[in-house]
């Protein structure tokens, strides 16, 4: 363990393990009136449960770290087969909540599982070991490269028949913008350009007589975003409101932890969708501004990580990464700002949740594991370098 640690990315793990323990405390704060009020359970109900969450995934992300990206050749079908299945079952038996068919709840143990936020990071995977594979191959066809991105196709078509069209963008804008990173020769593109026409043709139409409503009628008042504290007897205007006032509270140095009054069921999702409206009027400003440097600060380093990988499969895997963090961290905060719609994307290690956190964590130790075979890389051809 010593020698895998020595060559980790020490900064990217360090500040996020802070931006983590910074969740662990603003769900405490954020769901504390909520959970009696609106649950009727301890003050400390989702705190618990989002320390548990955490620590499963912390103990699953030491796991990662030991398995070589080699190996995820084996379980990369297995893994993108099985979350079709699971999805596909989730749409026969899963659980309405909030207008969505988007999880399993688990009996006895008060969980409830999101598949689509696996899918996120099993596509990933398989993309990942997919594209390696054939770029290693001489003289295959170009159309070759269009079935792995359609996978990413036929997951968000599931998950957007919960319907989920948060998650299901932000999938297949993952899927999207790995296959536009690949390297192809330009005499493809145009080849590569026709038949994504061709399947976003095919795709509209499936969706057009598929039976099922894309999107609900709750679920379009969300394209109703701009000016929300005009439409404050409206959900989304309700909620979006709401959290600017929690924001004009705080100021730049905050109420005080555990001191807003927001929380107190004026934003329903305070410590899912909503928590970062919550930390700033608890800590400030300052401090909101400090935890979006930090998101920055953690996609910079996936990015560097991904630029010096030695191969195309962990590039994708870092890549991909950063993008599931990207677009995640932008829909939220972006959402709640009424800069764009209010999809429901929780915010990476701060929004109570356990499937996006498992999900947040292992990719990080996924890039982690990149980074430690990235060093190991690099020290072997330092060594045949000196043996020369």
């Amino acid at each position: 363990m010593k020698k895998l640690f020595a060559k980790i990315d020490k900064p990217l793990l360090i500040v996020t393990i802070l931006l983590c323990c910074m969740g662990l405390l603003m769900v405490f704060s954020s769901s504390s009136v909520t959970a009696i009020l609106r649950y009727n359970r301890p003050t400390t109900y989702f705190f618990v449960k989002q320390l548990i969450f955490f620590i499963v995934s912390v103990l699953g992300g030491l796991f990662i770290l030991y398995i070589p990206t080699k190996w995820y050749k084996s379980i990369s079908w297995l893994g993108i087969v099985g979350i079709t299945v699971v999805l596909v079952l989730l749409l026969l038996y899963g659980k309405v909540t909030n207008h969505a068919q988007s999880w399993f709840y688990v009996p006895g143990i008060d969980i409830a599982i999101q598949p689509a936020e696996f899918a996120k990071t099993f596509l990933i995977i398989f993309m990942a070991v997919a594209y390696n594979n054939l770029y290693k191959k001489k003289n295959v066809s170009i159309y070759s490269y269009l079935i792995p991105i359609s996978m990413a196709v036929v997951l968000g078509l599931l998950i957007a028949m919960q319907p989920d069209l948060g998650s299901a963008l932000i999938l297949v804008a993952i899927g999207f913008c790995i296959f536009i990173s690949l390297p192809l020769k330009k005499s493809n593109l145009p080849k590569v350009v026709m038949s994504l026409g061709i399947g976003s043709v095919i795709l509209g139409v499936v969706l057009l007589y598929s039976g099922k409503d894309i999107l609900n009628s709750a679920q379009m008042k969300r394209f109703q975003f701009q000016n929300p504290c005009q439409r404050y007897t409206e959900d989304t205007g309700y909620q979006v409101c709401n959290g600017y006032i929690a924001i004009n509270n705080g100021g730049l140095f905050g109420v005080g932890l555990g001191n807003s009054t927001q929380k107190y069921s004026y934003l329903p999702e305070s410590h899912t969708d909503f928590i970062f409206p919550v930390l700033v009027e608890e800590l400030g400003l300052i401090t909101g501004i400090l935890v979006i440097i930090a998101y920055i600060f953690i996609l910079y380093r996936i990015l560097k990580i991904a630029k010096s990988a030695y191969n195309l499969r962990c590039s994708i895997l870092a890549y991909g990464a950063f993008w599931f963090l990207t677009f995640h961290i932008v829909i939220n905060l972006c959402g709640v700002l009424a800069i764009l719609p209010l999809t429901g994307v929780p915010l990476p290690f701060m929004s109570y949740g356990g499937s996006s956190t498992i999900n947040f964590i292992a990719m990080i130790f996924i890039v982690e594991r990149v980074a430690i075979e990235n060093n190991m890389t690099k020290y072997n051809l330092e060594l045949k370098k000196l043996a020369k």
